[in-house]
């Protein structure tokens, strides 16, 4: 006997020591979850705002609703026994009711607890939005706590309220939330991201920085008795929320929506399939001004598939099918195709390669003549084609980065060699991210120096042999252009807690010197010189702005896929670049058009139309430039002689119609802008009807024949695009559509663009 109980207490005292030491944080959390309860207090969400402080995110007061069954069921019960008793008064003739001024009865009871209750169902299901299964389920739970419904509007929270004190029931309540709300729906919505049910980050900006956004949760933990029940206040110890800080990015609203707007139109006119990019950056400090995915999705509903035609293929589907396209479909459009998709990059590369060059001395700019026959063929493979097969012939560097000629680049790259090559292409950070303060970035696929052939450093030479992120494209051009100096882009200027602290502050981050101050000049003087001296490199003109860039045209074997890529990186100032952007177009439809220089230069040029002006750039005008400068009209009523004298000297032609004395209307209005040899009509009678004529189809025309058929039709144009001097320039685009009746005088704009197929 003495054997067992002493075996029986060595198990006890082993099993005590497990529990009390071993396993003591456990069994510690299990007695304080029994001795205490307690509540959440939910940190409010930080915002975040743009770089002019306009809210991008915020978070706004909502309200979880919850239900105490227990106390719930003790009021129905109190409630039943206040019906009986009143309607045994009313049996006796002992009730007397009272009624308000209006004679409405007061203190009125419905018919019985279970019709309250019954009504109570149906409403809280009908204003919560929850089945009456749920309610009526946690209206018989064994608890004292049970959520009905979270991220309820005021509104609806004061009503479900305002139902249940009508019988002064307490066991409703409301307990105050947060709900993410986004002002601007879709713009920017891939960088900024948004966040869980649970109010965790997700994607863009809300992930990245989700730990400074979220904040810290408080707490009330309050002692319980024996039965389990909540003792009173003065048991209780609160621990104060901390509020998440608000997020001050660099990104323009303005310039964000320029950006958007253009390749939307982009994304229309020439039907791109997997979607477009654009990201406008300081080349000086890579803080980003804007970048843009389309078509984007609505922050505010991100679970919705944005693509109609997506959702109507998958609203085709049942089963599992119907669940992985969904998910698919929404991965894809969450996702920021500037950082994540990667990309051949195509003639825009050639900025790479040619840099390289220049800094190893490989290529005399005033001597060297690089010969291109049409084709060239390596060693085991076949013929590697320039865009122009009959070949450019003999020219110099920068006519071969103006022609855009592979071969005259195959030779470049050749020069430079296998370790050379690889050597800048890592340097120019072409296979590690870039850096840049948002989630998922990806990295290019370039060929590493043991396995690259001479076939493989020929196409990468001219862009066509690696893929890249668009991020990893502008940075490294970046470089090229600044004075050799890879930059960190980001996306966000500081952070500030909620006592106006600033607790993180992102500035200029230099990763490395690529190339000299030298070289880089070398380069951006030779891109400025492809877009004043270039055919299509001119489609980016803008009158007073001198801008340099280079477009390229891909083939998007990456994909597997018949389809190209064309894409536009361009800067200003030249002399001093502070502004670049790129401009992407994946898998435009190739029967509107491909090339790079026909998508994605006008695109470029109307966001640096926009933009410029708006960042404080103002033009200065070339010779040339101030010969072709458009006539802005004054106000020419009065004397006629008066007018005639102003126009002569404007270098405007005039028509004077009726025979009155002075000059009572005119066409076109004031502050409106002609070329020069434009015609304005002066009106001298009051009531004289006004002229009118057809506007013709100038689509495809050359300078010369848009200017002749305007002048027949008494209309004026205004010129924008690549100049009118150029041989080969045609009409893209007119502002009024052929056909319209307009007045005559009336001024119209048109885009004129170069044709050659020179990526």
């Amino acid at each position: 006997m003495t054997g067992v109980f002493f075996l029986l207490f060595l198990m006890i005292a082993m099993n005590f020591f497990k529990i009390s030491v071993v396993e003591n944080e456990r069994y510690q959390a299990m007695a304080n979850d029994q001795h205490f309860g307690s509540i959440l207090i939910s940190a409010h969400r930080g915002s975040i705002y743009d770089s002019k402080g306009s809210p991008l995110a915020k978070s706004a007061s909502v309200y979880k609703v919850f239900l105490d069954p227990r106390q719930f069921q003790k009021e129905l019960k109190a409630l039943q026994e206040s019906i009986d008793k009143r309607s045994k008064e009313k049996l006796d003739g002992t009730y007397k009711p009272k009624y308000d001024d209006d004679g409405n009865e007061l203190n009125t009871l419905p018919e019985s607890a279970e019709a309250f209750k019954n009504e109570a169902i149906d409403f809280l299901s009908e204003k919560l939005g929850i089945t009456a299964e749920k309610v009526s389920s946690a209206m018989v739970e064994n608890s004292q706590y049970s959520i009905l419904q979270d991220q309820v509007e005021k509104p609806i929270a004061d009503e479900v309220l305002a139902f249940f004190d009508e019988y002064e029931f307490i066991s409703l309540n409301v307990e105050e939330d947060t709900k993410r709300y986004y002002p601007h729906n879709e713009l920017a919505a891939s960088v900024i991201g948004f966040t869980s049910a649970g109010g965790d980050g997700m994607y863009g900006i809300e992930a990245y920085y989700d730990d400074y956004l979220a904040g810290v949760d408080g707490k009330t933990i309050s002692a319980k008795d024996s039965n389990g029940n909540e003792l009173p206040y003065r048991y209780s110890k609160t621990y104060a929320a901390k509020n998440g800080d608000d997020v001050y990015m660099t990104i323009d609203t303005e310039i964000q929506y320029t950006l958007e707007t253009h390749l939307e139109e982009m994304v229309t006119e020439f039907e791109v399939k997997n979607r477009a990019c654009a990201i406008l950056m300081n080349a000086k400090t890579g803080a980003i001004y804007g970048m843009a995915t389309y078509p984007s999705f609505d922050l505010n509903e991100p679970y919705e598939i944005a693509d109609t035609a997506a959702a109507e293929k998958i609203a085709q589907l049942t089963g599992d099918a119907a669940t992985k396209a969904t998910s698919d479909e929404r991965e894809a459009q969450w996702k920021n195709k500037c950082i994540t998709e990667i990309y051949e990059p195509g003639s825009v590369f050639k900025v790479i390669t040619s840099s390289a060059a220049i800094e190893e001395n490989l290529i005399d700019l005033e001597n060297d003549s690089f010969y291109c026959s049409g084709s060239v063929t390596l060693p085991g493979a076949a013929p590697i084609h320039c865009h122009d097969w009959g070949g450019h012939g003999a020219q110099s560097f920068q006519r071969a980065l103006t022609n855009s000629c592979n071969p005259a680049f195959m030779e470049i790259g050749s020069r430079l060699g296998v370790d050379k090559f690889c050597y800048y292409y890592d340097a120019f950070g072409l296979k590690e991210q870039t850096g840049i303060d948002l989630p998922a970035e990806g990295v290019g696929i370039g060929f590493e120096a043991e396995n690259m052939s001479p076939v493989d450093l020929a196409v990468s030479a001219f862009g066509q042999g690696d893929t890249l992120t668009p991020i990893e494209m502008i940075t490294s051009y970046c470089a090229a252009i600044n004075g050799g100096y890879l930059l960190q882009p980001y996306v966000v200027d500081k952070i500030v807690d909620e006592d106006g602290n600033i607790v993180l502050k992102n500035e200029r981050t230099v990763r490395r010197q690529v190339i000299s101050e030298d070289t880089s000049e070398k380069v951006r003087t030779a891109l400025g010189n492809v877009v004043t001296g270039g055919s299509s490199g001119g489609n980016v003109r803008i009158k007073g702005y001198s801008i340099g860039g280079k477009s390229g045209t891909s083939e998007r074997l990456s994909l597997d896929k018949d389809e190209y890529g064309a894409s536009y990186v361009c800067f200003a100032p030249v002399e001093d670049p502070e502004i670049i952007l790129l401009v992407l177009a994946d898998m435009p439809n190739a029967d509107i058009g491909y090339y790079g220089s026909v998508v994605a230069v006008p695109t470029a040029r109307h966001i640096f139309e926009d933009v410029l002006p708006y960042l404080g750039y103002y033009p200065a005008y070339t010779d040339e430039e101030i010969e072709e400068l458009d006539v802005k009209i004054p106000l020419l009523e009065g004397s006629i002689s008066d007018a005639k004298d102003t126009l002569d000297g404007l270098g405007v032609k005039y028509e004077i119609i009726g025979n009155g004395i002075e000059v009572v209307a005119q066409s076109p209005q004031t502050g409106s802008s002609v070329a020069k040899g434009g015609c304005v009509y002066l009106y001298t009678e009051k009531g004289n009807n006004v002229e009118y004529a057809v506007v013709p189809d100038l689509k495809y025309s050359s300078p010369e024949v848009a200017n002749e058929s305007i002048a027949y039709c008494h209309l004026n144009y205004v010129a924008k695009g690549a100049s009118v001097k150029k041989s080969n320039a045609v009409v893209n685009s007119q502002s009024i559509p052929a056909g319209t009746r307009v007045p005559f005088g009336t001024t119209i704009e048109l885009e004129f663009i170069v044709n050659e197929n020179q990526d």
